[in-house]
């Protein structure tokens, strides 16, 4: 018989080696919950990640910020009167009683130096500190010495800001404080649709994420940034699949928009009439354990963290459409629409009336055949 490639039998013998099992199951446990009044809490929006929850600052003062190695400082020192140390008693007419030191980097180590003073560290201290024990050092040998420490140029105190902004760079953190959406500002915000961009920020190891719209309507967090953080802007593309018994199989697109269930159904042709079965409407998605623990459903059978899970709509039910009117569609879900079971029996008789046609088709052929040599002989 004509074909387009190999049959599954084919397949199967002409394999050097097969991976299999007896039953032919993937051996993947899930959950089936059907879809009504009483799960509606727990799926009417999308879940997300928290930076306020991850890091915190998102109230109160802006963090201290320290000198770092590669800062460049300046450092004056006054003296009460001229005659001590750094100030001779014929200066004359001055600006005041004080020297400017040249402007240095704090080194690899962390160090400056400071005449008479010696190296001091500086690296991860506040600028107060170091000036506190500049002045103890030279108290000996100045005459009441006040130390001022000026950043000139700050290269420790810098949050990079990635992806898809308009103008990545490096955002350098002042004392007034910066926050995450600040140093976005600062970047030439964001490049992509609000509604599929996440915001993600990393410190020390340690890493959340949260929606970008999320981010504008929650002020709680907006929260601080601090020296070494990066944020990275991603835009994810948010899709879901449909397959079976729907009036269009395929991939689409969220767009920029949240759906429901009813909003997905729709965006892809609902339910074939003539075909699909609309008691057997499922999504499949992977949910967090502790999701499911609220829902009193008893998962210590099932590995991981997040749990395969399948919803089922019956849509014979009228009150069933206000539920997936409510019911919130995720990245990556998977609709199937199943047959209606009266489908295999017309697939059934179709092959049977095929059968049948073409048995009687080779009769009437056979006669045909007789009643043209029959004429060729009169």
């Amino acid at each position: 018989m004509p074909t387009s490639g190999p049959s599954s039998d084919a397949i199967v013998k002409q394999a050097s080696i097969t991976v299999s099992n007896d039953q032919k199951k993937t051996g993947i446990d899930y959950v089936l919950i059907d879809i009504s009044k009483s799960i509606l809490p727990y799926f009417k929006s999308e879940i997300s990640s928290s930076l306020s929850g991850g890091f915190g600052g998102g109230r109160g003062a802006a963090p201290a910020i320290p000198l770092g190695i590669g800062d460049t400082v300046q450092v004056s020192i006054f003296e009460a009167q001229a005659g001590g140390l750094f100030i001779p008693a014929e200066a004359g007419s001055r600006p005041g009683n004080y020297i400017t030191l040249p402007s240095q980097q704090i080194d690899s180590s962390g160090m400056i130096s400071v005449p008479y003073a010696g190296n001091v560290r500086a690296g991860g201290r506040s600028k107060e500190a170091v000036e506190q024990q500049i002045e103890d050092l030279l108290a000996n040998r100045a005459i009441e010495p006040q130390v001022v420490i000026t950043v000139t140029d700050s290269r420790s105190s810098q949050v990079a800001v990635l992806g898809d902004v308009n103008a990545p760079q490096k955002v350098s953190v002042t004392a007034a404080g910066e926050r995450v959406l600040d140093v976005i500002s600062t970047a030439g915000g964001i490049s992509s649709p609000s509604i599929e961009t996440t915001v993600t920020l990393q410190r020390r190891g340690r890493t959340a994420t949260v929606p970008y719209d999320k981010l504008v309507k929650t002020p709680a967090e907006n929260i601080y940034v601090a020296p070494g953080d990066i944020v990275n802007i991603d835009r994810e593309r948010r899709t879901y699949l449909a397959f079976g018994a729907a009036g269009t199989n395929g991939r689409f697109d969220f767009e920029e928009s949240n759906l429901t269930l009813a909003e997905a159904l729709a965006k892809v042709g609902g339910v074939l009439d003539d075909r699909g079965d609309p008691a057997e409407v499922v999504l499949y998605r992977m949910v967090d354990r502790h999701t499911l623990d609220k829902l009193a459903i008893d998962t210590s059978g099932l590995a991981g963290d997040e749990i395969p899970v399948i919803f089922r709509a019956n849509l014979r039910d009228p009150g069933t459409f206000f539920a997936v009117k409510q019911f919130a569609m995720q990245d990556k879900d998977l609709i199937y629409v199943s047959n209606a079971k009266s489908i295999e029996l017309v697939k059934f008789l179709s092959i049977v009336n095929s059968v049948t046609s073409t048995a009687s088709g080779v009769t009437s052929d056979a006669l045909t055949v007789r009643d043209g040599a029959e004429d060729l002989t009169h």
